[in-house]
């Protein structure tokens, strides 16, 4: 995403915000920097036999774009405040989760919405706090999807929702994922 008006983090929001008089921090507008062409490219990049691994946000590019969203698979919702979750392996029996555990991180619990057969999802988030997701006053419950993989085409398409913090990103058992996940998508496992 592009801030022209710069990025207020969104977990300082929510605490921060109220503190200042109104208007005094900036608006915080995205723009939507992936193009159709740009999306297509990538659709053909993967249906080539290469590989995307999707990781956090970059479900919200699903959104600005048709063919991006068709090979990652899904698309963004929203995220409450960095809070601590359970992700846990629904599907042990594939080479991205083999030997990995659940683990507990403090990080933004992605809401997702997925769009491919539910025989690929390989993660579920859940904040066993019973804190629940929202988006425009829908509840969205505790538990979400977490991770997902498949083959495309020729290539292949990996999505893991964690990675906001570095402290998720570098969790021994998530760090084991990541690099199964880079392995299975270089077709090396």
């Amino acid at each position: 995403m592009i801030w022209p008006n710069g990025y207020l983090e969104p977990n300082d929001y929510e605490y921060s915000h109220s503190l200042e008089n109104d208007g005094a921090w900036p608006k915080e507008q995205s723009e939507r920097w992936i193009t159709e062409e740009q999306g297509a490219a990538i659709k053909d990049f993967v249906e080539a036999g290469g590989a995307l691994y999707a990781l956090h946000n970059s479900s919200h590019i699903s959104l600005s774009s048709k063919d991006y969203r068709e090979v990652m698979g899904g698309a963004y919702i929203t995220h409450p405040a960095l809070r601590p979750f359970r992700v846990s392996v629904v599907n042990k029996e594939h080479p991205i989760t083999r030997d990995v555990q659940d683990f507990i991180v403090n990080d933004e619990q992605h809401f997702v919405t997925y769009d491919k057969d539910p025989k690929y999802i390989l993660l579920q988030s859940e904040n066993t706090d019973g804190l629940t997701g929202s988006d425009d006053g829908k509840d969205l419950g505790t538990k979400a999807i977490a991770g997902w993989a498949y083959d495309f085409g020729k290539g292949r398409v990996a999505f893991t929702a964690v990675g906001h913090t570095l402290h998720a990103m570098w969790e021994p058992e998530y760090f084991k994922l990541q690099k199964n996940a880079v392995r299975w998508l270089l077709k090396m496992s």
